[in-house]
């Protein structure tokens, strides 16, 4: 055997088993794809697609702590906020809330506009006392708006058109002290929105028996205090607005079909500046002091209301309003909105009340003039 074969016979062997180890070889399978989550700007920041759709899905809501004390926050105030409005000998102490609110948001669309869906639960923890010192701590659910909506059609539970149409009343967090309408109800609306600003609508509610029973459990003539539809006629809304730069001005008006009363509500809103707004809204009611129009809440054939906002900064904004009615009715509400970090804000707020002192039926402690402090935290995500 000389060189030469030695080197072939080699070269031979190399080759066979390196033939064999290719054939024993483990073929790795390529990674699946993966599908991260695709943000979604359509309607803005927030929103990401859920995988393997065209819909797209928002997640947020808020934490908020109120440290509320004062003889306006009397220990009724939150079962029923028009009993709670009144002095209470023995309430000098705090009425506190906790509150966690989850938003759900889901839009996606379509040939007939925009298919949206939204919810918000609120859970609630609640400590507060009473007239004989006894305190109530208590955990609580609440479904504050879970609707559906295509194009300018919506159905669902929601505040009531009344009140929502023409905006709520101002960035106080206790609007509403002399009412201005009702709120939770089960509603099917239609809102047409034009290019030029001009905007109209018109929805059916159910109402709500809670949101004014306070008034009167039984009517003199025996009858029950109406709240919520009978024979199947709705309640009516129907709405117009215009907006331009310089603000906006609407008209709302409400046809309660149990009680065949009607309410009717204007406002106006004006731009003073880029940092400083001021807004006026009246009310009229032809159901006067019977008190049984699910959409005049307030007292009396008449109310009125003011407010303003103020932006001193890119931090604070201070915000104020006034309400008076028919019944002599007044108050004011005053708070700055400080934004400490972004979605954190510290709301210190304080209310004044003075009730109609002519009312009958009430005590002389339900007729004191109230005050109220309430410190707000809140963290928005």
């Amino acid at each position: 055997m000389n060189i030469k074969s030695l080197l072939l016979g080699s070269a031979a062997a190399l080759v066979a088993v390196s033939g064999a180890r290719a054939a024993d070889a483990v073929v790795v399978a390529e990674p699946e794809p993966v599908e991260y989550v695709r943000v979604c700007d359509v309607y803005g920041s927030g929103f990401f697609y859920l995988p393997g759709t065209e819909t797209c899905l928002k997640i947020g809501g808020y934490v908020r702590v109120d440290i509320r004390g004062g003889d306006y926050y009397g220990s009724d105030y939150l079962d029923d906020p028009h009993d709670g409005v009144r002095s209470a000998a023995g309430d000098e102490t705090y009425n506190n809330r906790v509150r966690f609110q989850l938003r759900a948001d889901a839009r996606s669309e379509t040939e007939y506009g925009t298919l949206r869906s939204y919810a918000a639960i609120n859970f609630n923890y609640q400590v507060s006392g009473n007239d004989t010192n006894d305190y109530d701590m208590s955990d609580g659910m609440s479904i504050e708006h879970a609707y559906i909506e295509l194009g300018g059609f919506r159905i669902g539970k929601t505040d009531s058109y009344f009140s929502t149409f023409t905006d709520y009343s101002s960035g106080v967090m206790n609007d509403g002290i002399v009412p201005y309408g009702p709120f939770g109800t089960l509603q099917i609306a239609y809102t047409y929105t034009g290019a030029n600003g001009f905007s109209a609508g018109v929805a059916i509610e159910q109402g709500d028996q809670s949101d004014i029973a306070y008034r009167s459990d039984i009517r003199a003539d025996g009858q029950a205090l109406g709240g919520i539809t009978q024979d199947y006629a709705p309640f009516v809304v129907g709405g117009l607005s215009f907006t331009q730069g310089w603000g906006k001005i609407g008209l709302v008006a409400g046809y309660d079909s149990w009680q065949n009363e009607v309410a009717v509500k204007g406002r106006l809103d004006v731009n003073i500046t880029d940092t400083a707004s001021v807004f006026v809204m009246g009310a009229w009611d032809s159901a006067g002091f019977d008190n049984e129009n699910y959409y005049a809440q307030w007292a009396g054939d008449w109310a009125v209301w003011g407010g303003t906002a103020i932006k001193f900064n890119e931090k604070a904004t201070f915000n104020a309003e006034v309400g008076y009615d028919d019944g002599e009715n007044f108050s004011v509400a005053a708070n700055v909105a400080y934004d400490l970090v972004p979605g954190f804000t510290i709301t210190p707020e304080v209310v004044y009340y003075s009730p109609d002192k002519n009312s009958k039926g009430e005590t002389e402690e339900d007729t004191d003039d109230s005050w109220g402090f309430n410190l707000r935290f809140q963290r928005t995500f």
